[in-house]
This record gives structure tokens, C-alpha cells and sequence, in this order.
């Protein structure tokens, strides 16, 4: 069971409020309620095709709303212009499923290239302890001359999650991070998810359908169903019910 974390319910990181979303004839999203709070990690559960990527791209902006409130620190994000976004987007980190690496950069090119590209006047020795920490916090360090085809899948997520941490983001968006993982590298990613929240005090939304994930990275869950959340609270909470749309999910992860 997941620790508990230190989690500031006075202080309200994202707030969202009758969210829709449909693409054509499609509704994804109909008419969602959200609160998250400083400090906390919230997973999102749902199947493939319920909106729960959708979800997050509306929170960073890349994808706008057709109805409701989405603030995110404070900011309205559907009001914001492209510059407010921007400055928006840079402390929220987007962990993305595939780790998005460069594949013709060395990892050290890849965590500088952020750096570079967001936070002007560094000095090479400032660029440098910052991609020494990033990698220490994900414990890679002996990585970083080496190309992205030289490590293996987990090691890349690992990586990925690194360069978004490279800029102290006060959120985290974490897109499938066990997909496509064995369970022991999946396990190391949990722990991970876990460590960063608690060593840097993010917020963080993690998109998932695995269980494992939800129960060892959650401190609430909040469960997708017809394009509304139909569950909230904790693991055994949200899992404790006889609704057979729920004992399925729950059966299918085959959690004892």
C-alpha cells in the first residue's frame, strides 16, 4: 500500500468543472468535476478510448475544451494566449508513453536540450549540475553519453521522466508509464513516480489502466466511466463495489 502523502487540501492545484469534449459525433468527455490538491498523485483509471489522455492534453492545453472550467495553478487555461500557455506549460511536466526521447541526441543532449530551450543565461557548469541531479534523481547516471537505442525500455522512461523533472515542474503528467513493461521495470517506474513526488512535492495525474500502478502510486483514485468520473477515493474505495463494470476492470488486472 502506497504511503501516504504530505497533501495540502487547502490548496487547490486543478480545478475543473463540467469538462466536455467530443470529436464529431464522438463525446469523450461529458460534463467531468475535478478537484486536485498540492502534493497529492491522482490516478485516473479507465479503459482504452475513455478519455483519460484527452484529459490531460485539456489540463496542458494542447487540446481545448468544447464546454467547462479547466484552471491550472490558478489560470484558466482556455483563456490563456499562446505566450500565457507557454509560461503555463513550463511547470507542468508531460511524461509521455513512448518517453518522446531524441533518438539522435546522447541522453546529456537530451536533458540539455530543455534547458536550453526554456531558461536562458545558464552557464555550462549550471547546465551541467542540472543533468547530473536530473539523473541522479532517476538513478541513471552512468547513462549519460549513451544513445536512447542503447538503453533499454525502462531505462527510457526513466530518462524521459528525467528531462521533464530537469525543470523543476510543479505538475506532473504521467501518460501510461508502466505500458509496455515487464513487472519488475513497471515496479521501478511505480517506486519512481512515488520518489519524485515526495522528493520534489509535485502533483502529479497519472493515466493508467494498470492496477498495480494505480495502487502503488495513488493516493486517490478516480475511475472513467461513459466519459464521467463515476468512483473516487482511495484503492479499496473505489473498488469496492458490485457494479459489474468495476468488478470487470478489477478482474482483469487479475490483483489478488
Amino acid at each position: 500500500m502506497k504511503k501516504q502523502a504530505k497533501i495540502d487540501t487547502s490548496n487547490k492545484v486543478i480545478d475543473i468543472r463540467g469538462l466536455k469534449k467530443s470529436f464529431g459525433s464522438l463525446t469523450v468527455l461529458r460534463g467531468v468535476d475535478l478537484d486536485i490538491y498540492k502534493g497529492e498523485n491522482l490516478v485516473v483509471l479507465g479503459r482504452s478510448g475513455t478519455g483519460k489522455s484527452v484529459l490531460i492534453k485539456i489540463i496542458s492545453g494542447l487540446l481545448k475544451a468544447d464546454e467547462g472550467s479547466v484552471k491550472v495553478l490558478g489560470e484558466e487555461v482556455g483563456t490563456l494566449n499562446s505566450k500565457e500557455l507557454d509560461a503555463l506549460r513550463l511547470k507542468i511536466g508531460f511524461s509521455f508513453q513512448n518517453s518522446a526521447l531524441y533518438d539522435s541526441m546522447t541522453v546529456y543532449e537530451n536533458l540539455e536540450f530543455p534547458l536550453i530551450r526554456n531558461v536562458r543565461n545558464l552557464s555550462r557548469k549550471e547546465i551541467n549540475a542540472a543533468i547530473e541531479e536530473a539523473l541522479e534523481d532517476v538513478g541513471l547516471s552512468q547513462t549519460i553519453h549513451q544513445m536512447p537505442s542503447q538503453l533499454s525500455g525502462g531505462q527510457r522512461k526513466r530518462i524521459g521522466i528525467a528531462r521533464t523533472l530537469i525543470l523543476k515542474p510543479e505538475i506532473m503528467l504521467y501518460d501510461e508509464p508502466t505500458a509496455g513493461l515487464d513487472p519488475i521495470t513497471s515496479a521501478e517506474i511505480n517506486n519512481l513516480i512515488n520518489q519524485v513526488q515526495a522528493q520534489h512535492n509535485t502533483t502529479s495525474i497519472i493515466i493508467t489502466h494498470d492496477l498495480t500502478c494505480a495502487k502503488t502510486t495513488g493516493d486517490r483514485i478516480a475511475m472513467l466511466l461513459d466519459g464521467q468520473f463515476q468512483r473516487q477515493g482511495t484503492f479499496e474505495e473505489v473498488f469496492a463495489s458490485d457494479e459489474e463494470r468495476v468488478k470487470q476492470f478489477y478482474e482483469y488486472n487479475f490483483i489478488d
